[in-house]
């Protein structure tokens, strides 16, 4: 019997420049939260909804996510979007995880800012019908509440997704920072993973020119 027929599957998307420890948190959160076997790390090529411009190339943010991840059997890496190339829509990797996992159920998983835009991906009713989206907020951060109301989203959808609505940990990190900081020459310990912390250093990752 093939062991992926059964297999709940999370899909944990973003470009990951860096990751840092609320990426593996959210991932660990979700993958307790909604009894996954297994969280799929999905680095895009081009980000669909945000400027590109300062996103480290594909092979030095893999890699961080390799380090990141190593001796974590709950974890892996799909470089699918990345061997795809162009902008990474969600819909198209769904439809091109579909046949390496037969049978497996997809999850897709969000932050609760995410959610509420999700109206303006692309294909997002063939989306909804690809995977189960399940949203993780952080309690004091997410700027407006999720409910039903605030998705602009057809009908039954937005009822469905709220119930999959569920409170991870509130972490203050983002890449955002963590390239200011070390722009700055500031320090990002216990911001990201030891090994990730190790690679950017070794390779002068981020540094002010």
């Amino acid at each position: 019997m093939d062991t992926k027929t059964t297999m709940r599957i999370g899909i944990l998307g973003g470009t990951f420049n860096p990751i840092h420890i609320g990426h593996l948190i959210l991932a660990q959160d979700a993958l307790e939260q909604f009894e996954l076997n297994r969280v799929l790390f999905v680095p895009c090529a081009k980000p669909p909804h945000k400027k590109a411009a300062g996103l480290l190339s594909a092979e030095h943010r893999l890699r961080m996510i390799e380090v990141a991840l190593e001796g974590d059997l709950r974890f892996e890496i799909s470089p699918v979007e990345l061997q795809r190339g162009g902008t990474s829509y969600t819909v198209d990797t769904l439809r091109e995880l579909a046949p390496a996992w037969p049978g497996a159920r997809f999850y897709l998983i969000l932050g609760g800012d995410s959610l509420l835009e999700l109206h303006l991906w692309k294909d997002v009713y063939s989306l909804l019908e690809l995977c189960e989206v399940v949203t993780l907020v952080r309690p004091g951060h997410d700027a407006e509440p999720v409910t039903a109301e605030t998705l602009s989203l057809r009908a039954p959808w937005p009822g469905r997704l709220v119930k999959n609505v569920w409170t991870g940990h509130r972490v203050e990190v983002s890449s955002t920072d963590i390239r200011r900081r070390l722009a700055e020459g500031m320090s990002i310990r216990y911001l990201v993973h030891p090994a990730v912390e190790m690679y950017i250093a070794e390779h002068g990752l981020y540094m002010m020119k």
